[in-house]
């Protein structure tokens, strides 16, 4: 008796690279992009302020705050939140057009907004980056000194509640410090797992 497998390309996978501010989800989606990874990496709308080392249209589209209300009347987002006083959100066309051309995409969101993709679409691969401990967590936030010690102790609070949605999620990854590359290997394994599942997750939008 023989089978004949069918070895057709798997349906594209909608990746959500996840987790508190500090864990260093950013750093793990760049150094994916310095790899060449081959997947679509989606570029978040902001209304926040560009930080000096940040890149229009790389690092964020920034956008004003008028311009992203117009986008949410159009229903132009998959979704969008309001984080730390500023609007976030991902545009639709950008994710469709990436999964029709057969690609993976990769998106990097806070925690809510990763819930949010999920209930839009549960067949997205929800990854979650995290910490060894709160501590570190804590110290990693007080070593990038971006911000004032309202919005620090705001942002530490906010992310020892995150912590408690891992289970919202179908992996998480502990992102040690001086071993990203250990970390993006593992993104990399759990996404090649996923596409030898014999059944392959499905995402419409």
């Amino acid at each position: 008796m023989t089978h004949d497998f069918n070895l057709r390309k798997p349906n594209p996978l909608l990746i959500v690279v996840s987790g508190p501010s500090g864990v260093g989800k950013d750093t793990v989606v760049q150094r994916m992009k310095e790899r060449g990874f081959p997947f679509h990496f989606v570029v978040t709308a902001t209304t926040r302020e560009k930080r000096p080392a940040e890149v229009h249209g790389r690092d964020y589209w920034f956008v004003s705050k008028e311009e992203f209300a117009r986008m949410i009347e159009q229903n132009e987002l998959i979704e969008y939140a309001i984080v730390y006083g500023d609007y976030k959100g991902i545009p639709k066309a950008q994710v469709r057009e990436a999964l029709a051309s057969g690609k993976d995409v990769v998106m990097r969101l806070d925690v809510q907004g990763a819930e949010t993709v999920r209930k839009l679409a549960p067949g997205a691969l929800l990854i979650f980056i995290t910490c060894e401990t709160e501590e570190e967590l804590e110290r990693r936030l007080h070593l990038r000194k971006t911000e004032s010690a309202d919005s620090l102790a705001l942002r530490i609070a906010t992310a020892r509640k995150e912590l408690q949605r891992i289970g919202a999620f179908d992996y998480v990854i502990v992102n040690q410090d001086f071993h990203l590359d250990d970390t993006v290997e593992k993104v990399r394994a759990i996404i090649t797992a996923e596409h030898l599942k014999v059944d392959h997750r499905k995402v419409d939008l």
